[in-house]
């Protein structure tokens, strides 16, 4: 462990923003634990710009999706100016680039929307016509299949600027995610836990990844100690059910997988754009079969939307 890696040992790349950087020094934290031999100025934190931190004046759709927070941090990956990625699981695409892999999956978080008002305590009490900043189609599809007098605008930003925002007026309420929220030790009267039913969780919602490069042996015996495997059996049928739905930053899809014991319940969802039209399923079966639970509610969700539902979908985002 002690081979040097140019001047450090260890350069993790991430995002710059609070929560990012605390997801990052999270990683460090449990590398130094699960590996005695490291000291702290072994474990350097490269923080990286990406397009989707820079781009905050359209909708995610507009500007190429997810990927537009890791392509920059998966290029160094790939070029070994970095060893480990971190990342919010729910902000990765399905399809990694060639030569890179998942190598761990940290202990899950809190997995629930937090609705973020000081006008009411709840979606449901929010007077009609008020306005709702979000930049997730999920969160703006689910909303309005519940409340459809109410108005969704874009609103992106991170944790910080959207809470500024929300001071400011420019919206009645805003969502954050639970997990983020409890990272960064963040209290706020205004914040509310969502129920799991009101507003199905992003697929892998909660979940922090790290990303490497396949032929990288030492990186991956670095981070295998800190693998949590209740989490990637839920994180690895979330993502297999997002895959099969084409799931992108255009189609409002919602999923979350919980264990009992050996057994694993995937609940999904699947809307348009408006909320008017909602498809909800789920599957069961032996945690040990997570990536097939998540393919065969997929399809069978697919099959039942039908290509219509997609036609619908893809004209009303413009592609």
């Amino acid at each position: 462990m002690q081979e040097k890696l140019g001047n450090k040992n260890i350069r993790i790349g991430t995002r710059g923003s609070q929560l990012a950087l605390a997801q990052a020094h999270e990683t460090k934290g449990r590398l130094l634990a699960a590996h005695p031999e490291l000291n702290e100025a072994q474990i350097e934190i490269v923080v990286m710009s990406t397009r989707g931190d820079r781009i905050l004046d359209r909708p995610l759709a507009e500007i190429g999706g997810k990927g537009l927070f890791t392509e920059e941090i998966e290029a160094a990956l790939l070029a070994g100016e970095i060893d480990l990625a971190v990342h919010s699981l729910k902000d990765m695409p399905t399809e990694l680039p060639e030569g890179l892999e998942l190598a761990a999956y940290l202990e899950r978080e809190d997995v629930r929307d937090a609705f973020i008002s000081s006008k009411a305590a709840s979606l449901m009490e929010l007077p009609a016509g008020a306005v709702v900043g979000t930049a997730s189609l999920r969160r703006q599809a689910q909303t309005l299949a519940l409340r459809p007098d109410l108005k969704v605008v874009t609103f992106r930003g991170n944790v910080q600027s959207r809470l500024r925002k929300l001071e400011a007026g420019e919206v009645d309420a805003t969502f954050l995610a639970m997990a983020g929220l409890n990272r960064l030790a963040l209290e706020d009267g205004r914040v509310h836990p969502l129920a799991i039913g009101e507003l199905l969780p992003a697929v892998a919602q909660g979940a922090i990844c790290i990303e490497i490069a396949i032929n990288n042996a030492r990186a991956m015996a670095l981070v295998s100690p800190l693998n949590h495997p209740p989490t990637e059996q839920q994180v690895v049928a979330e993502r297999a059910f997002l895959n099969e739905l084409d799931g992108s930053c255009r189609t409002p899809i919602a999923g979350l997988a919980t264990l009992d014991g050996g057994r694993l319940l995937l609940r999904g969802r699947l809307l348009d754009l408006d909320g008017s039209e909602v498809y909800e399923d789920r599957e069961e079966g032996s945690a040990g079969e997570a990536e097939n639970i998540g393919r065969i509610l997929g399809r069978r969700m697919k099959e039942t939307a039908g290509k219509a539902f997609y036609d619908k979908l893809m004209a009303a985002s413009g592609t």
